[in-house]
């Protein structure tokens, strides 16, 4: 007997999207946790990315373009009027964060992070995570400002069987001082208070960008502002 198709789509919306997302997840954390910083943004920008798509397509909600714009993924479902996603305004100033510095892999332009982001990651993760499922329990809770985030389980998920296999090699990476994810319910979590910023070579030296175009492509818009940026 054939599988329905719906069944294989939303198959593909959980296994190609939010199972990777959860690994880029789990990779952001221990990249912000060692101050990698290029290699944490990337990875949260990944990660949402991802999550944003699997809500789109379990929703049957088109956004072929969307590609790495995390705003035009919230907009697409703001517009639908299928679901509501809620997020508190921390998460949504962290995605607007990372849509600026987290699609940038190559240091092309300049950024900055803190080493309390992480708790930022951990909840936009958490409120946007709820969505990427058809079941309807987990978008039926929310954060209320001053507690302990609720304990949400998803079906099939690769966090929870993470978390539920005391020796993966991943649990560590995940658990770390997460105040939303794990069996217990933390109340605070202790981080290292870190700051760094860091300026692009091409930010710093915008005269080289046609020099550099020769050999390595660079985001057309990119490349207007830094020849703007040499105009007097």
């Amino acid at each position: 007997m054939s599988i329905p198709t719906d069944k294989l789509v939303n198959d593909f919306a959980i296994r190609s999207f939010r199972d990777i997302a959860d690994g880029d997840y789990i990779a952001a954390r221990l990249a912000c946790r060692s101050q990698l910083v290029v290699q944490y943004l990337w990875a949260s920008q990944q990660a949402i990315e991802k999550y944003l798509k699997c809500i789109l397509l379990l929703h049957r909600i088109p956004a072929k373009r969307m590609r790495h714009d995390l705003g035009a993924g919230l907009t697409a479902i703001a517009n639908s009027g299928m679901l509501t996603l809620g997020l508190v305004k921390p998460s949504e100033e962290f995605i607007t964060y990372l849509d600026q510095y987290g699609q940038f892999r190559y240091l092309e332009i300049s950024n900055v992070a803190h080493g309390h982001d992480l708790v930022r990651l951990d909840r936009v993760v958490w409120e946007l995570r709820r969505f990427c499922t058809l079941a309807p329990a987990p978008r039926q809770v929310a954060l209320i400002e001053g507690r302990p985030a609720p304990k949400i389980l998803l079906p099939g998920g690769q966090l929870e069987k993470i978390i539920d296999t005391p020796k993966h090699p991943a649990r560590e990476a995940l658990l770390w001082q997460n105040g939303f994810f794990g069996r217990r319910v933390r109340r605070k979590v202790k981080l290292t208070g870190w700051f760094t910023a860091s300026n692009a070579p091409l930010y710093l030296n915008p005269q080289i960008v046609d020099e550099v175009l020769k050999y390595v492509f660079l985001p057309k818009d990119l490349v207007t502002a830094y020849r703007n940026h040499t105009k007097p």
